[in-house]
């Protein structure tokens, strides 16, 4: 029995030794085995591109993979193909390697093996088929092992920011904008009407006597018309008066009679066999001829003048019915575009507006988007400088060259710039958020973290709003999908990622 005992404390005793080897086993870099590696994240915004990247602490001979989310800033959607490569510089040495392609839709994971501690820069070479973009990251440390990496970085624990993931933001209408400086105006809120602009309307009529056919069925008002496009034919067919057929028979003989009595003067006078009075006169029959003709042949097609659209556009109104008769002169139809109006807004005398002192013009699109009039090189046209004893206000028009799809006399909202700007923070007006009055917006702190944060508004001009107090200039607010943002703050749980990490 002691022998046995004895066996067994050996045994147990050899069990224990092994185990304590087990649990103080080292990695290459002396790391325990198992121990967690901290991970570290960094967001960076340029005109083009966001990169949200996290990846393992970097250290001397340890691979880190990458998890690098690249969004497109215009329109904030993944970027879904093409390259990354990432470099990892000291100096003028450096390491790189290449992601061929995402791993899943915005997300590279190339891997990085440092060889040397100390501060490093990371670069991200982005190359896709609709442009490239260089991101750098200064002052990433490597450090020589794990048991340093711990004591130099500290958790930071929960920050009370809002989460809210990438994958969630590519799968709806999302979009972000850096808060700026820039230009606020005084402005004068009205509203004002669409009106046509100047050619924006055409006015068709019948050029020669006859029957009017419609070239399709459906000939209605606000029917889309292409340039060039057949919509009406006048037919003289069975007229025994102003046929014309006739009447081009007639010219086209006129003509070449002119035409062969031009060419037999013209060699006279070329040999100085006649005067040049004679041949003036002549050449003078000639062109008359030659213009009635073509005037009298041009659209016409089997016998019948063709009426076409003169540009895209829409009809405006149609005046005469299928099968009718209409004589030369007749007012058939009206063509318009949405391509440009003219927007009439009316003001107070007493706000002393002048051509010198009108900065600009911001009007609302029908989706309730504001617009400013330069942007499609619009221009204000004039200011009326007589008031009417009954409409004690002046009239101010605005070319605005966008495609405008409302009525004309439809109503609009309209702010007019006026006097000297002052530089201060701005936002676009889409990123306010608005409780009884108050307002805040959704800042983005990180790739994937967000936090309200209240404000004090100044002037609105257009679609950007001056900020008095709250943001900083370089901070980037929710434009599009702040609401969203704000739904997962009230959720109470932090949702999973949907990639590795």
């Amino acid at each position: 029995m002691k022998k046995y005992l004895i066996i067994v404390l050996a045994l147990t005793a050899i069990a224990c030794k092994q185990n304590n080897e087990d649990n103080h086993a080292h990695n290459p870099d002396g790391s325990h085995v198992g121990e967690e590696i901290p991970r570290m994240d960094y967001t960076i915004w340029t005109d083009q591109t966001e990169l949200f990247v996290e990846f393992p602490v970097l250290i001397v001979g340890q691979p880190s993979k990458f998890a690098a989310h690249f969004t497109v800033m215009d329109g904030h959607q993944p970027v879904r193909e093409g390259s990354v490569t990432v470099s990892l510089i000291k100096g003028d040495k450096g390491i790189r390697a290449t992601g061929e392609s995402p791993s899943s839709p915005g997300i590279f994971s190339p891997i990085i093996q440092p060889k040397e501690a100390g501060i490093h820069q990371l670069v991200f070479d982005l190359s896709t088929p609709q442009y490239t973009d260089k991101i750098v990251i200064k002052d990433v440390m490597v450090y020589a092992n794990l048991d340093e990496a711990n004591k130099a970085i500290d958790d930071a624990g929960d920050d009370g920011s809002i989460s809210f993931l990438k994958e969630q933001a590519w799968k709806i209408d999302f979009q972000t904008a850096p808060v700026i400086k820039g230009e606020i105006y005084d402005v004068i809120n009205t509203s004002g009407v669409w009106t046509p602009a100047q050619g924006s309307v055409k006015t068709l009529v019948a050029t020669a006597n006859g029957t009017v056919n419609f070239a399709t069925t459906n000939l209605t008002e606000g029917t889309e018309v292409k340039q060039g496009q057949l919509l009406m034919n006048v037919s003289s067919k069975g007229l025994t008066s102003n046929n014309l057929s006739a009447e081009i028979a007639k010219a086209k003989a006129n003509y070449d009679q002119a035409t062969s009595e031009y060419d037999r003067k013209k060699e006279l006078y070329e040999s100085k066999i006649i005067p040049k009075s004679e041949f003036e006169k002549v050449e003078s029959n000639y062109n008359i001829a030659k213009s009635q003709y073509q005037s009298l042949a041009l659209g016409v097609s089997d016998g019948s003048k063709q009426i076409r659209a003169p540009f895209n556009g829409f009809i405006r109104s149609v005046n005469i019915a299928n099968g009718d008769y209409a004589e030369q002169g007749t007012v058939l139809i009206s063509v318009a575009t949405e391509q440009s109006k003219v927007l009439k807004s009316q003001i107070a005398p007493t706000y002393g507006l002048t051509m010198q002192n009108i900065k600009g013009v911001w009007y609302q699109t029908e989706e309730g988007q504001w617009k400013s009039i330069r942007d499609s090189e619009g221009e204000i046209l004039s200011i009326s400088k007589d008031i009417e004893h009954n409409n004690p206000l002046i009239s101010v028009y605005a070319q605005v060259n966008d495609p405008i799809k409302v009525p004309n006399g439809s109503l609009t909202q309209v702010q007019i710039a006026m006097g000297n700007a002052i530089q201060n923070t701005m936002i676009p007006v889409n990123a306010l958020l608005e409780d009884y009055g108050s307002y805040s917006v959704m800042v983005q702190l990180s790739g994937e973290s967000f936090e309200r944060r209240p404000v004090k508004i100044g002037k609105r001009n257009g679609k950007n709003v001056e900020i008095l107090q709250g943001l900083k200039v370089g901070e980037v607010v929710v434009t599009i999908g702040a609401y969203q943002v704000k739904m997962a703050s009230m959720s109470g749980s932090t949702p999973a990622h949907g990639h590795e990490h």
